[in-house]
């Protein structure tokens, strides 16, 4: 039988101006895009980094609790920063913040810029839709 992927709905779905999905639902998986500090219409927030991780956090959470799922079950992700140097220490405290041991498998870039000059951060995840991580 071939895999259906059901798109996860936002409602308002800042996404949609942008023109990609904010992540699918494929079998007990979810697949969610880049999620970054904008507001619920799709405006960027320009703020500093902590506060554009922290609501490029909230973003990741409300997306995946609309698809079935939430941060705990987070299993993989890829977050794009900036600037190394000055993030990754504050990459380190938010994954102790944000996600419980074992901690999602996790891959940190730098990139010298995202898709609004005002950006610092961008995280894309992969979760469980159903069912727990072994803890």
């Amino acid at each position: 039988m071939a895999a259906k992927a059901y798109p996860i709905q936002l409602e308002p779905n800042p996404f949609t101006q942008f023109n990609i999905s904010a992540g699918f639902q494929v079998g007990d998986l979810l697949f969610l895009s880049g999620h970054v500090p904008i507001d619920q219409e799709g405006m960027p927030v320009e703020a500093g980094f902590d506060e554009q991780a922290s609501l490029t956090f909230e973003n990741l959470q409300r997306t995946l609790q609309q698809g079935g799922s939430c941060l705990k079950r987070v299993i993989k992700v890829t977050i794009y920063v900036t600037n190394m140097k000055l993030f990754r220490p504050k990459i380190m405290e938010l994954r102790q913040k944000w996600f419980k041991p074992p901690y999602p498998a996790d891959t940190l870039v730098e990139v010298s810029a995202l898709g609004h000059p005002s950006r610092l951060i961008e995280i894309e995840a992969i979760a469980l839709r159903e069912g727990q991580i072994d803890r």
